[in-house]
């Protein structure tokens, strides 16, 4: 891509060393979200980016990622309260990263995600979860992934 033509972004935020947990199928009812991060609350355990969605059989899957150092510690804790919300499975996926291309006003700047997603998928990396906001477009992926991710976001955008 041409210099010129690349979209402008503040820059990459990285978080690695991290796992990935999903309380899977779980039927979706108000206070099921709530019921598994008070657990991880007063458990003192820190979830970053939480992703919550419901698919055509109206279960629920929630995915959030936790230090690497925390994962046993976070699956014990969370055993009985997937045993209450019927969840089907928890699923634990060790040794993943973040990358998050961020800036100012994402909302006015259409095709950010698209490029990141496009660079990353170019590059042979696939992307485990998806989160965004109006100023981060944020991948979670494979760690071993992590330097060839990396190089192609910075081949795709411009940064200051």
């Amino acid at each position: 891509m041409n210099p010129q033509q690349k979209i402008k972004v503040g820059g990459i935020l990285d978080f690695r060393d991290l796992c990935l947990i999903g309380v899977m199928s779980a039927p979706d009812k108000p206070g099921l979200v709530a019921s598994i991060f008070q657990t991880l609350g007063e458990e003192r355990l820190n979830a970053q980016f939480i992703v919550q969605s419901i698919d055509l059989n109206n279960e629920s899957h929630v995915q959030f990622c936790v230090a690497m150092e925390d994962m046993e510690r976070t699956l014990a804790s969370l055993a009985p309260v997937a045993k209450t919300l019927e969840a089907q499975k928890i699923t634990r996926t060790p040794s993943v990263a973040i990358l998050s291309v961020f800036g100012p006003d994402f909302r006015e700047r259409p095709g950010i995600a698209g490029v990141a997603f496009d660079a990353l998928a170019r590059a042979g990396v696939n992307i485990l979860a998806v989160s965004t906001s109006i100023s981060t477009v944020s991948s979670v992926i494979k760690d071993r992934d992590f330097d060839n991710a990396m190089d192609a976001l910075h081949h795709a955008f411009a940064f200051p």
